[in-house]
């Protein structure tokens, strides 16, 4: 055997540091802190035995000379006739009452009036309006419901006035603030399809919406927002003069018809809907098109509503 020469104890040597490197990096070590190992457990067993130092206290810190603040001279009055000098008065405190509250809304023209009386209020303007035109004129006015400040637009109506069907639904949305007129987005483009397929369009339908103002963010309107505005959509259906009345969705359905039923119970039914003269019409429940959007399922349901609606108008017109 060769004697090993100094050339082949390197090349160990180095293969040995390399598989010595490879181990730790395989356990996990991927950092060098010292060229020595610790045994950090024996130190702190070590830390643990010996004495806590003892803490010196710490010397007394000198007060900080203080200052005299100057004192504000009190303020003084006038002497009134018959003093010889001005008599020194204490500082007004501030009040301790509580701060003035706000005035009362305003609904309509009546200050102060609570939201039945507002219903009240919109009744009787309602009534005096003998054209849709002064209608909508008096709605682009009215004060009494909030929705009209956070709204963008009165949604007042569209179509024909003279058809003789009129589509009511809930509120406007988005598309239909923005552009004045109701179901004007995606759900106004599916009434339109829905309308189609029974021979109608907005030539021959009139179309409008329980609440003329859209709700903040789309949201249902308040039982009280209403009973504000219901006095002048049933206005509106008086004098637009309809041979059949189509409540598109629940709400609508249940503030026209009176009927505590949800949709799906309700629709597909005739309801009487008696007008502010006495005479009668009669009001068909049906799904709302934002609803069918969101239940694509259910527009057999609606298809067959429209068929009972073709059917109504087409035995009304051969009555006539």
């Amino acid at each position: 055997m060769e004697p090993m020469t100094a050339s082949h104890a390197d090349t160990d040597a180095r293969a040995d540091l390399m598989s010595y490197l490879d181990f730790h990096v395989e356990a996990g070590v991927d950092a060098a802190l010292d060229e020595r190992a610790h045994d950090r457990f024996a130190e702190a067993e070590a830390a643990a035995l010996a004495p806590a130092p003892r803490a010196e206290p710490a010397p007394p810190r000198e007060p900080l000379p203080r200052e005299p603040l100057p004192r504000e001279p009190l303020p003084q009055r006038d002497p009134a006739p018959g003093e010889d000098a001005p008599l020194e008065f204490r500082r007004e405190l501030p009040s301790r009452d509580p701060p003035p509250r706000e005035p009362p809304r305003t609904y309509g023209n009546a200050a102060g009036a609570k939201p039945g009386e507002a219903a009240d209020d919109a009744r009787a303007r309602a009534a005096q309006m003998t054209t849709l035109a002064e209608l909508e004129a008096l709605l682009r006015g009215f004060e009494g419901c909030g929705l009209r400040f956070t709204a963008k637009n009165l949604v007042f109506a569209d179509g024909n006035p003279q058809a003789r069907v009129m589509f009511v639904g809930e509120a406007p949305g988005a598309d239909e603030d923005r552009i004045g007129k109701p179901f004007m987005g995606r759900s106004g483009q599916l009434l339109d399809r829905m309308m189609a397929a029974i021979g109608l369009d907005r030539s021959s339908a009139y179309i409008s919406n329980v609440v003329p103002w859209r709700p903040p963010g789309n949201r249902n309107p308040t039982p009280q927002e209403i009973s504000i505005c219901r006095p002048f959509v049933e206005r509106q259906i008086e004098l637009a003069d309809p041979d059949i009345l189509v409540c598109l969705g629940a709400p609508a359905t249940q503030t026209l018809t009176g009927t505590k039923d949800g949709i799906l119970k309700a629709r597909g039914r005739f309801y009487p809907y008696r007008l502010g003269d006495g005479r009668e019409i009669r009001a068909l429940a049906t799904l709302h098109p934002a609803y069918l959007l969101r239940q694509p399922v259910q527009k057999r349901l609606a298809w067959r509503d429209f068929r009972m609606l073709k059917a109504a108008l087409d035995g009304s017109a051969a009555g006539r």
